[in-house]
């Protein structure tokens, strides 16, 4: 079992993103807008269980008819909800803006939210052999906290643990403490996924990210693909895959995803697994990842691959 740790929300993106169609009704001034279910952990979580591991959600989610709506979106892929707290509060609500080149700007409507009020569980599903974290959910105070607690409590355990920062800069008041935080999170983090965009926010190097704890440091570089780093000094590379890009909605996400199922699938989901991972494995992965992730790049919104689509790592 891989549970998801983190915030689920509604992206308002524009009509012209949107399965829908319906981009040409442009209001004067004010592009229309449709909801679309999101969130980074929340599409990791649909995106594994769409490509067929068992996956759990780890969140807390408003009693209004978005959180309905997220709730149903996870149980149609298949994951399971039960370590979901809900709460009265309302949907947090992020509205997205698409570049020219397909890429996707944020900004977030999170004041009083459901899942800012995250606790720690009691205790993870039975099972449980890896946890993700990311985004939101680790500024957004109280509930950072209360996940920093958990990624703490499950590498303590000896679990896997994945983090993808996934910097939202405008969420983050205090740029300078954020980045004392995340390397205070490198020595409970197995695996830290991040953009290149993201390093050049926070700052430093894979190897010097490595030194602080990680097995592993993956960097995504769109288009141009993706890159590992592990701790025995290896580095290996693999290119994009090429695809016409609607948008970049969910691609990081839907890598997150690919790389706890493909460690899932070769049996390396365990921070000794990823130690003895070698260079054909890591390649079989990242090409893996990069598949579904150029399937997610080519059609709107946060739409990641079902397994049948990617085939096998």
């Amino acid at each position: 079992m891989i549970v998801v740790a983190g915030e689920a929300l509604i992206d308002l993106v524009p009509l012209g993103s949107s399965p829908d169609g319906g981009a040409d009704r442009q209001a004067p001034g004010l592009p229309p807008l449709a909801p679309r279910l999101g969130g980074g952990p929340y599409n990791t979580a649909v995106a594994l269980g769409r490509l067929g591991s068992a996956v759990a959600f780890c969140s807390r989610l408003s009693r209004d008819g978005f959180g309905e709506a997220l709730l149903d979106g996870l149980r149609s892929a298949g994951v399971d909800t039960s370590p979901v707290q809900r709460g009265d509060e309302p949907t947090t609500l992020a509205v997205t803006s698409i570049g020219p080149d397909g890429s996707a700007g944020y900004s977030f409507y999170a004041e009083g939210t459901a899942d800012r009020l995250f606790s720690v569980p009691e205790r993870l599903p039975a099972g449980t052999r890896a946890v993700s974290f990311g985004t939101c959910s680790l500024v957004l105070e109280p509930g950072a906290g209360a996940y920093e607690d958990l990624m703490r409590t499950a590498a303590a355990q000896g679990l896997f643990t994945a983090l993808d920062p996934n910097i939202r800069a405008g969420l983050i008041p205090d740029a300078d403490s954020y980045r004392a935080r995340f390397k205070n999170w490198l020595p409970s983090t197995t695996l830290l996924k991040l953009s290149e965009e993201d390093a050049r926010w926070l700052g430093g190097t894979p190897q010097e990210w490595l030194a602080g704890g990680p097995a592993a440091v993956v960097l995504t570089r769109g288009g141009d693909g993706l890159t590992v780093f592990t701790r025995d000094g290896g580095t290996y590379t693999v290119p994009g895959e090429r695809v016409e890009v609607v948008d970049t909605i969910s691609a990081g996400d839907t890598v997150n995803a690919a790389l706890l199922h493909g460690l899932s699938q070769q049996d390396a989901l365990s921070p000794a697994g990823v130690d003895g991972l070698d260079g054909d494995g890591w390649t079989r992965l990242l090409r893996f990842a990069a598949r579904a992730a150029a399937i997610t790049c080519s059609r709107a919104g946060a739409e990641p691959p079902y397994g049948s689509e990617v085939g096998e790592v």
